[in-house]
């Protein structure tokens, strides 16, 4: 019996292919990543002690490294356990819960009508690059030659040329001997109801195939060569090979670079997967040498699109314009995602500047604006958070309230109770910050009353002695002791300072480490203030910045007290990388050893607050539960004070090497 590919393509995007393999072979457990899909084992098909078989649910896939059998589902069942084609298919429509197809004569001649149109399809594409490099396709070479395309481009995305006649493609197959039906099946002519005679579909426009996964032209793009045409850009119309809102264009293509870049790497997963606007965008791409990108077929993107992507790497880039409408559709393709999103599996997002697309930005400079669009992609979460919270005002208990349960509301649609578990805490974790900042400012503050009593910090609980400053940052002993924060219960955190210093001594810091640096959000509101300062000083001046500029527009904007303070805090402590004599590559390695540090005790105290929330809400009659949230309350509890003793650790950053720029550090 001949099965569909559809049909074969179905049972094996349900049923993972370890699910197969695994009742055979036993996952070796050093080497498998499960929620990566990736599986590693002692071969099953030669004796082998060290694993070297490797299975991929992503790629459906098998192959071993000691003897080179590979495969598929089929395969693996048909070689190992004897099984012909038709049993093998069973056996794993059975497992998917897919009932098999019954001997249909009707579905044999449709896949057979397939694998014709195919044929068809192939022929007008041929036509239509012969037309591109006939003298009928003058004007069309000359507009993609000022559009910056090679050759060796146009043949490599098999480009061509529909000329401006009503007839020319559907008298051309019919000479080829192409039946009438067939020619209308491929969408290639315009016929039905109110149209005596059938014309072509394409006049006078560029044509860009579109390819199946199988890499089997299914369709057309056409960009119109006339200004005034009614439409820019129109694809086949919906036919048996073609379904727009199940293809991407250069999808293929893609897949396989995404595959190439991961085996380069190292890594048990592929390389990216970007998502731009067009085709003109994927090919200006490919020609500086970025092969992994893919285009929705000029509409929005489809839920069937962005599971095609996550086929083919687990966190895909979405690229959108900066301007209004590449930013609403990128909030759309976050809401369409944030349903689907699992352990491993999200979407980035990255914004072009306002009014270039990626054929602008590669077209003078190459790839190198564009990998740093790409490098400033951002999580899914910090999309959502943006588009609720910035420029808006949360200034009342109200808007608070309105801002908290509206996200509740956003995160609520995702189908992984992991997942939106951790979404929720992640979106706590950014009220809380955000509301603390409004307290600073004059807004709305809980717990302040006006009997002239003790301030409160954040949670509500009394500030007791010179061990908290405002927001419940904590210090230790050791520095509430200290010349600087004796008497000074308002100036940053000591790691706060090294942080902000650092990148005002050494600005390309902030230029080169951006995704790091630029996210820190500070507790003290000063600091606040004077690091959004900071980052726009160093961001306008780019490459140019240096600590002597960045110093002195500090000073004129009104800082130049609390830099000061900062500078003392900084050399009392004799923390020589955070100031300007130090050498770059040590300053470096000293911030991120101060901002892993002061991340992490971040992270500690939300977990910490997240547990005692559990705790509160867990009902008496689960005591195992309970035990188990009490251990953990006391394991971050133990490592935050154990951080908050490692205070002291910065000390030794000061003598780290002795690489100074210029003349050694005074400790006056």
């Amino acid at each position: 019996m001949r099965f569909s590919d559809t049909f074969l393509d179905e049972i094996r995007d349900r049923v993972p292919i370890s699910s197969v393999i695994g009742r055979r072979v036993t996952w070796d457990r050093k080497k498998t990543n499960v929620s990566r899909g990736d599986y590693w084992a002692c071969c099953p098909f030669h004796g082998e002690k060290s694993p070297s078989f490797h299975c991929e649910d992503r790629k459906g896939r098998y192959h071993c490294f000691g003897c080179g059998v590979s495969g598929d589902h089929f395969r693996f069942m048909t070689e190992l356990e004897g099984l012909n084609f038709p049993e093998a298919v069973q056996q794993v429509a059975d497992m998917a819960g897919i009932s098999m197809p019954a001997p249909d004569p009707q579905a044999q001649k449709r896949e057979q009508q397939r694998t014709s149109l195919q044929d068809v399809m192939e022929m007008a594409t041929l036509f239509f690059q012969e037309q591109l490099h006939a003298p009928i396709g003058a004007k069309a070479r000359a507009y993609l030659r000022d559009r910056g395309l090679t050759a060796k481009t146009i043949e490599t995305f098999r480009l061509g040329f529909a000329a401006d006649s009503r007839n020319a493609l559907k008298e051309h197959l019919a000479n080829k001997g192409v039946p009438k039906d067939q020619i209308e099946a491929c969408g290639l002519v315009r016929h039905g109801e109110g149209i005596s005679v059938s014309y072509d579909y394409f006049r006078d426009r560029i044509m860009f195939p579109i390819l199946s996964v199988r890499e089997k032209v299914i369709a057309f793009g056409g960009r119109a060569m006339a200004p005034d045409a009614p439409a820019k850009y129109m694809n086949s119309p919906e036919t048996e090979l073609f379904h727009k809102g199940n293809v991407l264009y250069n999808q293929a293509r893609a897949r396989q670079s995404a595959q190439m870049a991961g085996r380069q790497a190292g890594r048990g997963e592929p390389g990216d997967v970007i998502a731009v606007e067009g085709y003109m965008d994927v090919i200006a791409l490919h020609q500086v040498g970025v092969e992994n990108a893919v285009a929705p077929l000029g509409t929005a993107l489809t839920e069937s699109q962005l599971e095609l992507m996550w086929r083919m790497t687990p966190q895909p880039i979405l690229c959108f314009d900066g301007d209004g409408a590449g930013i609403r559709a990128a909030n759309r393709a976050a809401d369409l995602a944030l349903p689907h999103i699992k352990p491993g599996r999200s979407v980035r997002f990255a914004m072009l500047p306002d009014g270039k697309d990626p054929d602008d930005l590669v077209k003078q400079d190459g790839r190198a604006p564009f990998d740093r669009v790409l490098a400033d992609a951002k999580p899914l979460a910090t999309m959502i958070w943006q588009r609720e919270s910035v420029g808006a005002t949360f200034d009342t208990p109200e808007r608070r309230a309105e801002l908290e349960a509206k996200l509740k509301q956003i995160v609520s649609v995702i189908a992984d109770e992991n997942v939106r578990r951790y979404y929720q805490q992640h979106m706590r974790e950014q009220l809380n910050a955000l509301f603390r900042g409004s307290e600073r400012r004059g807004g709305f503050e809980p717990g302040r009353g006006g009997n002239g009593g003790g301030r409160q910090n954040f949670r509500g609980g009394q500030q007791q002695g010179r061990g908290e400053f405002r927001g419940s940052m904590a210090v230790s002993d050791r520095l509430a002791k200290s010349g600087m924060v004796r008497g000074h219960l308002e100036l940053p955190a000591l790691r706060e300072v090294v942080l902000a210093l650092t990148v005002v001594n050494h600005p390309l810091l902030l230029l080169d480490q951006y995704d790091d640096v630029s996210t820190v959000e500070f507790e003290n509101r000063d600091l606040q203030r004077f690091w959004a300062c900071v980052l726009a000083i160093i961001t306008k001046a780019g490459t140019r910045a240096t600590p002597a500029h960045v110093r002195e527009q500090l000073e004129e904007n009104g800082f130049a007290d609390l830099l000061k303070s900062m500078t003392v805090q900084v050399r009392n402590a004799r923390l020589w990388t955070a100031t300007e004599e130090a050498d770059m590559q040590d300053a470096l390695q000293a911030y991120m050893q101060t901002l892993a540090l002061y991340l992490r005790n971040k992270e500690l105290r939300w977990q910490k607050i997240e547990l005692e929330r559990e705790i509160a809400e867990t009902p008496g009659d689960e005591p195992e539960r309970g035990d188990a949230l009490l251990r953990a309350l006391s394991e971050v509890h133990n490592e935050i004070l154990r951080l908050e003793n490692q205070e002291a650790i910065i000390d030794g950053f000061g003598v780290m090497s002795g690489r100074i720029k210029g003349a050694a550090v005074g400790h006056g």
